[in-house]
């Protein structure tokens, strides 16, 4: 099961696409099919066909988002977490071949999209890094095997702030 957090940003960024979704695309989507289906026969219609089927996406979507969103928890950074890792966090971590990683714990409804940078909560390498601190060593088991992790740093700033 799914962990039900958020992130400030993520849950702001599902918000902004139900209500673009909502307002804006499902009332210009609703008047090309009105017209299309104007035009006459429906069955040989392409615009007709195409508008229809991606509305019945956009409502699927919008109908996903209202049950989803008022389930969601919202977490918001606290200083006592300064330190450690937690739900929200930047983290910086490297393996004993170099290999360096940077990325952000958030919900699992966050890493979609094209931010690759975001992990979720639920994710094996998540789970071991929390409440770990700077310079402490995370052992992950993969499918590949277990690994190690250093980690280098670990901050707390906006998830659309680029550093």
């Amino acid at each position: 099961m799914k962990t039900k957090l958020i992130t400030p940003e993520g849950y702001k960024k599902l918000y902004d696409e139900h209500d673009h979704l909502w307002m804006k695309k499902r009332p210009e989507i609703t008047k090309i099919v009105s017209w299309a289906a104007s035009l006459g026969d429906r069955s040989e219609n392409a615009d007709y066909q195409y508008n229809k089927r991606l509305l019945r996406q956009i409502d699927r979507r919008v109908r996903f988002l209202r049950k989803l969103l008022p389930e969601l928890q919202v977490v918001h950074h606290s200083p006592a977490q300064d330190g450690k890792v937690f739900f929200g966090a930047w983290v910086e971590i490297e393996n004993n071949e170099g290999q360096v990683k940077r990325f952000r714990i958030v919900g699992p409804e966050e890493i979609y999209g094209e931010d690759r940078s975001f992990i979720s909560i639920d994710s094996p390498m998540a789970r071991a890094l929390i409440k770990k601190s700077v310079d402490d060593v995370c052992t992950v088991k993969t499918p590949s095997g277990t690994k190690e992790w250093f980690i280098n740093s670990i901050k707390y700033t906006d998830a659309f702030e680029k550093e």
